[in-house]
C-alpha cells in the first residue's frame, strides 16, 4: 500500500515544534515490528509546503527549505496546519485560506496544531465542531469564533475528517492519534516508544 501524503504547511514565524513533531511521527511510523524499521515500508510521507518558493523563517530563526509550493505539491491525504504568531499574517491571506479549503475538500483528512486551529477557523470550516487550541489562546479563540466549540483542556480534539489539537507538544499526541485511527493502536504506541516519547493519551 502505498504511503498517505500528508502536507505541513509552512510559513514565516510557524513554531518549529508544531511541525517538526508531527513530522517526526508521520516520518517514523511503520507496520508493526522492527524488521520493517525501513523507508519502503514507511505508512506516510510528509512534505513542507510554502505560499512561494524560497526559505522560510520559523520562530526563533531556523531557516527550513520547503519541499514544495501550494502551487505545485502532489495530492494530499493529509493536510496538517501548524499555529505560531506567524497564523496571524495567514488568516489575512485569501489565497492561503482559499487554498486551505481546497485541500481540506481532497484530503481525507484535516489536522492543527496550536494556533493553525485559528487559521482552520477562518475558513468557516469548524464551525459547529468542537476545536481546542494553546492554553493561552483559549479565550481570544472563543470570543472570535462563537460559532466554534470550544473545548478547554483537551489536547486532542477528534472530529472524524478534522483534528484539531492544542499547543507545541500536543502535536505528537495528535499525530500518534491519527496513526493509530489509521493503523492500530499497537503501531502507533511502537512509533510513540521509538521516538522515546511517553505517549499516554
Amino acid at each position: 500500500m502505498a504511503p498517505q501524503t500528508v502536507g505541513i504547511l509552512i510559513f514565516d514565524e510557524v513554531e518549529i515544534l508544531d511541525f517538526c513533531e508531527p513530522f517526526e511521527v508521520f516520518s517514523s511510523a511503520v507496520p508493526s515490528g522492527p524488521e520493517e524499521y525501513s523507508d519502503e515500508h514507511r505508512l506516510y510521507r510528509a512534505i513542507t509546503i510554502a505560499e512561494e518558493p524560497g526559505i522560510v523563517r520559523c520562530r526563533g530563526g531556523l531557516l527550513v527549505q520547503p519541499n514544495h509550493t501550494i502551487a505545485d505539491h502532489p495530492p494530499l491525504d493529509i493536510l496538517l496546519i501548524p499555529g505560531g504568531y506567524g497564523t496571524d499574517q495567514v488568516v489575512e491571506n485569501p489565497r492561503l485560506l482559499e487554498w486551505v479549503t481546497r485541500q481540506h475538500e481532497a484530503a481525507s483528512l484535516t489536522t492543527t496544531v496550536c494556533t493553525g486551529t485559528f487559521v482552520l477557523a477562518k475558513t468557516g470550516l469548524l464551525d459547529g465542531k468542537r476545536a481546542t487550541t494553546h492554553w493561552e489562546m483559549i479565550p481570544n479563540f472563543r470570543e472570535t469564533y462563537p460559532a466554534v466549540v470550544t473545548l478547554d483542556d483537551e489536547r486532542v480534539v477528534d472530529e472524524g475528517r478534522i483534528i484539531t489539537s492544542a499547543g507545541v507538544s500536543a502535536g505528537i499526541d495528535m499525530a500518534l492519534h491519527v496513526v493509530a485511527r489509521q493503523h492500530g493502536r499497537t503501531v502507533a504506541e511502537e512509533t510513540a516508544r521509538g521516538m522515546e516519547y511517553d505517549w499516554r493519551t
